[in-house]
C-alpha cells in the first residue's frame, strides 16, 4: 500500500473536506425548508427556488471555473472559491429574508463550488502519479462526496433540531476555514498559472447558458413536460452553437474554454457517461428513498437519515478500499461490478424492503447499493482525469464535474418526476416502484457503457509514486 508523506496527507485531507461540504451543502438543505421558510417568513417555494438557483450556478459555471484554474492558478482557485462559499455560508446563516439566502447560499455558495471543486481534481491527478496512488486518492475524496450527499439529510437533521438551521451553514463556514488553513500550508501547485491566454468570455457565456437551460428544462420535469422539452431542446441548440464556435477558434489559432481534444477520447467519453450514470443512481436513490420514507411511512428527517446510514457505510467501506481493488483488478472490470452490485442492491431493496414490509428489511439493499456506488466512483474519476495530460487537466475537470453533476439533476428530475405522476394514479408504493425500477434502468446504459472501456490490467504502485513531494518552487 502507498504511503503518503505528512505534506501530501493533509492536502489529500484538503481536498476531500472540500469535496464533502460541497456535497453536504447541496443535499442537506432538503430537510431544512419547512424550518427556514417559517424563520425567514418566505413560503416553501422560495427555498426550493434557492436550492434550485444554487444547482443552476454550480452546473453553468463549472467549465468556465475549470479553466481558471490554468489562467490564476489551481491552488489560487481553490482558496479563492473556499472564501466565496464560506462568505455565502456566513451570510445564510445570518439571513433575515429570502433574497438574503439567495445571494449568500445560491449565488456565493454556488460560484465558491464552481472555483474550488476543479481544483481539487486536477490537483488530485497532478500530485499522486499512478493509478494506486490515485486511486487511493480518488477514493477517500469520492467516499467524503458520497458521505456528504447521502448523509447530509442526516447531517442537516441532526443539526437543525439540536441548535437551529442557521447552525448548519455555521458548520459549513468553519469547514472552510479549515481547509483554507490546511490548504495554505500543505497545497502546492506543480504547474505554474498562464496568465497570457485570454479566457474566453463568449464561450463561457454559451457553456453556461446552454446548461443553465438543460438543468432548469431537468429540474421542472415532474411539473411541465411541455417546458422541459423547450427547455432541453434550446439549451441543445446553445451547447450546438457552443462547440462550433470552439472548433472556429481553434482553427483561428485562438485558445476557447474547451479543446476539442477532450471529446476525441474514447475512454475519457466512455468515462464520462459512466460518471453521469452514477450520480443519477447516487440522487435517484436518495430522492426516491428518502421521499418514500417520510411520505409514506411518516420518518422525520434524522430518521430517514439513519436509514441512509446503511448507505453511507457502504460508500465508506468501497471507496476507502479503492487502492487496494486498483492494484489487483482493471479500472474496466470495478466500473462494471460497481454497476452490477448496485443494480443487484435495487433489486434487494425491492424483494425484501418491499412496500409493505418492516422497513429495516431496506438496509441490506441500501448497504448494498452503496457498496456498487462507493466502488465504481473511484475508477470512473481515475479513468476520465488520467485520460489526458497535465495541460488539459483544468479542461477535463470542469467538463467532468459539469457531467457529474448534470448526472445528479437528472437523477432527481426522472425519479421525481414518476413519483409525482404516481405512475398513472396508482398507490403511492407503486410509483416508489418505479421510480427505483428506472434508477436501475439507468445503471444497465451505464454497465453497457463501461463494457466498452479498454482491457487494461492493474497498475501496480512504482516506489517513487507521491512517495516525496517535489520542492516548492517560487
Amino acid at each position: 500500500m502507498v504511503r503518503f508523506p505528512p505534506q501530501l496527507r493533509q492536502a489529500l485531507a484538503a481536498f476531500a473536506l472540500a469535496q464533502f461540504i460541497c456535497s453536504f451543502a447541496g443535499s442537506n438543505m432538503n430537510v431544512m425548508i419547512t424550518d427556514i421558510s417559517r424563520d425567514l417568513g418566505t413560503t416553501v417555494q422560495g427555498v426550493q427556488l434557492a436550492i434550485t438557483l444554487f444547482l443552476l450556478v454550480m452546473a453553468a459555471l463549472m467549465i468556465p471555473g475549470g479553466k481558471l484554474t490554468d489562467l490564476l492558478g489551481r491552488k489560487w482557485c481553490l482558496i479563492l472559491g473556499l472564501i466565496l462559499f464560506g462568505s455565502g455560508a456566513l451570510l445564510s446563516a445570518f439571513a433575515q429574508g429570502l433574497p438574503t439566502l439567495i445571494i449568500g447560499y445560491s449565488v456565493l455558495e454556488g460560484v465558491g463550488t464552481a472555483l474550488l471543486i476543479p481544483p481539487v481534481y486536477i490537483l488530485t491527478t497532478l500530485l499522486f502519479t499512478g493509478v494506486a496512488a490515485r486511486a487511493r486518492a480518488f477514493g477517500l475524496i469520492s467516499a467524503m462526496g458520497g458521505v456528504g450527499a447521502v448523509a447530509g439529510p442526516l447531517i442537516g437533521g441532526l443539526v437543525a433540531s439540536a441548535i437551529d438551521w442557521r447552525a448548519a451553514f455555521v458548520l459549513q463556514s468553519l469547514i472552510c476555514l479549515l481547509i483554507v488553513l490546511l490548504s495554505r500550508k500543505a497545497v502546492r501547485d506543480p504547474l505554474p498559472a498562464d496568465r497570457s491566454q485570454r479566457f474566453d468570455v463568449g464561450g463561457a457565456v454559451l457553456s453556461a447558458l446552454g446548461l443553465i437551460l438543460i438543468v432548469n428544462g431537468i429540474l421542472l420535469a415532474d411539473q411541465n413536460v411541455l417546458a422541459t422539452i423547450g427547455l432541453i431542446v434550446a439549451g441543445a441548440l446553445v451547447l450546438t452553437w457552443f462547440f462550433l464556435s470552439v472548433r472556429a477558434k481553434e482553427r483561428s489559432g485562438r485558445t476557447p474554454l474547451l479543446s476539442t481534444q477532450l471529446f476525441r477520447n474514447r475512454v475519457s467519453n466512455l468515462g464520462l457517461i459512466t460518471q453521469n450514470t452514477q450520480w443519477l443512481m447516487v440522487m435517484g436513490t436518495s430522492f426516491v428513498v428518502s421521499t418514500y420514507l417520510q411520505v409514506v411511512k411518516g420518518f422525520n428527517a434524522i430518521e430517514t437519515g439513519g436509514v441512509f446510514t446503511a448507505t453511507t457505510a457502504g460508500v465508506l467501506i468501497a471507496s476507502l478500499g479503492a487502492e487496494r481493488m486498483a492494484e489487483r483488478r482493471a479500472q474496466r472490470t470495478l466500473i462494471m461490478a460497481g454497476f452490477l452490485i448496485t443494480i443487484a442492491g435495487i433489486i434487494l431493496l425491492l424483494t425484501a424492503g418491499g412496500t409493505d414490509g418492516n422497513v429495516w428489511a431496506m438496509l441490506p439493499g441500501l448497504f448494498v447499493i452503496g457498496l456498487g456506488l462507493g466502488g465504481m466512483l473511484t475508477p470512473s474519476v481515475n479513468v476520465v482525469q488520467s485520460a489526458f495530460s497535465e495541460n488539459l487537466q483544468g479542461e477535463i475537470s470542469g467538463l467532468s464535474r459539469s457531467v457529474s453533476n448534470l448526472g445528479s439533476s437528472l437523477g432527481a428530475a426522472l425519479t421525481g418526476t414518476i413519483l409525482v405522476a404516481g405512475v398513472d394514479g396508482s398507490a403511492p408504493g407503486r410509483a416508489y416502484v418505479w421510480a427505483m425500477v428506472s434508477v436501475a434502468a439507468a445503471g444497465l446504459i451505464g454497465l453497457v457503457a463501461a463494457a466498452f472501456l479498454p482491457r487494461v490490467g492493474p497498475s501496480r504502485p512504482t516506489p517513487s509514486t507521491s512517495q516525496t513531494p517535489e520542492p516548492r518552487r517560487a
